[in-house]
């Protein structure tokens, strides 16, 4: 038997996925605004071409945005000014505006991280697993920092008699690579919201995003010798062989999951008919055996980073939770719903009285994964 598996995934967007460089792009210094596109500006392609022997063009260069001193005839096709262009604009086009850059190679190519993946993968495995094992929320079992709180919980999953070793934690075995790069002509501007229970909605984000029928190609390594005899007798033993070998299963029986929540929750929320309609396509998706859905990146909320539901078992617990932690945000009265929104998309349009309403579109960063041939 091979001491490994390698797949060879593919990995589709079905709803607009943002995975964040860091970065905000600023309108008219980063990106300009024309014929219904968004242009990013090459600065330094830019600068290289201005007469920098001119004091008066360089104090000019000083106080004025790169945009503003774009000529119509450098808005072409392939012009040396522009890195990218992706069709479509921000709603909001003051100087200064911002967008939320998505993750991209040196050569402004967007692919997916393998860490991304990874990380989605590994909740929804701990997940799974909290049930097999009988985990129960314990405020005992937390640790103070919240960005480590759920340590106890991780190590008793993921690691073989609870351990704390890097070297024995059960993901060791699952190895996720970077996908290949795809065209920046892959990106559209997204609005999101912030919705709340009662359908009110934030203030805007705007971010690029990958957008619906974005196809990744990706290499997926089990690594089974972790698994073995040699590995026992080396003290590197890993438990978890079989909820790695039928991944696609375990990460969708968690889906399922939370498809059902996340439709129940829409359900006591105005003007939400398409998220709802988007999640319930999704709940009548019919899989085959080597594939699955899930969400990644930016926007996809408190529940798909942790354990979720199980946390939310004991009500008491949960108060003390949000409380310890400083979980919620805003006015809040002990035994109120957490989380209390949703990031989604919006579009906007005009009634018809012709005022602007912004309505519900569709959550971000849900994907089809399919494991294809294996070697």
């Amino acid at each position: 038997m091979s001491d490994y598996i390698l797949y060879n995934a593919t990995v589709t967007v079905l709803s607009p996925l943002h995975i964040g460089s860091g970065r905000d792009l600023l309108n008219d210094y980063d990106y300009a605004i024309h014929d219904k596109q968004t242009w990013r500006i090459n600065e330094n392609a830019w600068l290289d071409a201005q007469d920098t022997d001119d004091p008066a063009l360089m104090a000019q260069l000083e106080q004025i945005p790169p945009a503003q001193l774009l000529a119509l005839q450098d808005f072409q096709p392939g012009s040396p000014f522009f890195r990218y262009v992706i069709r479509g604009t921000p709603r909001a086009k003051g100087e200064g505006a911002q967008v939320r850059e998505q993750l991209k190679d040196v050569y402004d190519r967007p692919y997916l991280p393998g860490t991304s993946l990874k990380g989605a993968l590994r909740t929804a495995i701990g997940w799974i697993a909290w049930e097999k094992l009988r985990l129960r929320p314990e405020r005992a079992n937390l640790g103070r920092n919240r960005q480590f709180a759920a340590q106890w919980y991780e190590q008793e999953i993921f690691s073989e008699h609870g351990g704390k070793a890097p070297n024995k934690d059960t993901m060791r075995a699952l190895q996720v690579g970077d996908s290949a790069p795809v065209s920046a002509e892959q990106l559209m501007i997204v609005n999101v919201r912030v919705m709340n229970r009662g359908g009110t909605l934030g203030s805007p984000i705007e971010v690029e995003a990958l957008r619906p029928d974005t196809v990744f190609e990706l290499p997926i390594k089990l690594d089974l010798a972790l698994f073995s005899e040699w590995a026992r007798a080396n003290d590197l033993h890993l438990r978890g062989e079989r909820v790695l070998q039928d991944l696609p299963a375990t990460v969708q029986q968690y889906t399922t999951a939370r498809l059902a929540q996340e439709v129940n929750w829409l359900a006591q929320i105005p003007n939400t008919d398409k998220v709802a309609t988007f999640y319930r396509h999704l709940q009548q998706s019919q899989l085959g055996n080597a594939a699955f859905i899930m969400q990644l990146g930016w926007g996809t909320g408190w529940e798909n980073k942790t354990f979720g539901s199980h946390l939310q078992a004991d009500a008491n617990f949960m108060e003390g939770l949000i409380n310890d932690y400083r979980l919620a945000r805003g006015k809040r009265k002990s035994g109120d719903p957490f989380p209390k929104s949703r990031r989604v998309l919006v579009q906007v349009r005009r009634d018809q009285d012709g005022r602007v309403v912004e309505i519900p579109h569709s959550p971000l960063g849900w994907v089809l994964v399919e494991f294809g041939s294996k070697r």
